[in-house]
């Protein structure tokens, strides 16, 4: 008898700046040969881009027209998803202080979000395409905008505080108080945990046992009949 397939899984992680998003999801693509995606990068990166371009997230016109110059392409390197602009991956520049200071402003931008809608949810053929089993992908929205329907979906949250200390300690200068209020009171797509999502604080906990805690639900899932 020929078994059958394994199913193309779908784990949609959010939360805020140094919540322990990327750390995570990328121990659990390792774990479960899923692509990785930071969608953060994407926007990281089309702020970089913008702001080359000369757009002003308060212009909407500006950045309209820098959005209809742009091609987005993906490479995926190891086991993560990278954005590319024009054909070219994207430079060091997406974790300069310019791009921390309007990453958020950008991101707010209905227009913004909607043109790279289907790229993100086109992500997950891409992992088809490279064999992966499935796709991890973190941000702000995947549980509640573009992945609604994931086989499984994580929130986690830490205490300001402590977000801080760890984009201290990665030498990056992050405004989390701030970050967090442009992002969870915009219009579209507000930074919110998702209902019916797992909860995760991860203030005083490590990151092995926030990955276990992923990795035991989806496990249990996998494993049921």
């Amino acid at each position: 008898m020929t078994a059958a397939p394994s199913p193309f899984l779908i784990v949609a992680i959010d939360g805020g700046a140094a919540s322990g998003k990327s750390s995570s999801s990328r121990i659990i693509s390792e774990r479960f040969n899923l692509l990785h995606v930071d969608t953060g990068s994407f926007y990281r990166a089309l702020t970089a881009g913008m702001l080359r371009a000369g757009a002003s997230p308060t212009d909407l016109p500006t950045v309209q027209a820098a959005l209809a110059a742009l091609r987005l392409g993906t490479r995926v390197t190891g086991r993560s998803a990278e954005m590319e602009i024009d054909g070219r991956p994207v430079g060091d520049d997406i974790r300069s202080r310019a791009v921390n200071d309007h990453v958020s402003h950008f991101a707010a931008i209905p227009e913004l979000r909607a043109a790279l809608l289907a790229y993100q949810r086109g992500q997950a053929d891409v992992a088809r395409a490279h064999g992966f089993r499935g796709l991890v992908m973190e941000g702000r929205d995947i549980g509640s905008v573009i992945f609604p329907d994931a086989d499984f979906r994580f929130f986690l949250h830490a205490d300001p505080a402590e977000r801080a200390r760890r984009r201290a300690n990665e030498g990056q200068h992050d405004s989390i108080v701030e970050r967090d209020r442009l992002d969870s009171s915009r219009k579209t797509a507000p930074l919110a945990c998702p209902v019916g999502a797992i909860s995760i604080d991860t203030t005083h906990v490590t990151l092995p046992q926030v990955v276990e805690q992923m990795a035991t639900a989806i496990a249990t899932k996998l494993a049921a009949p």
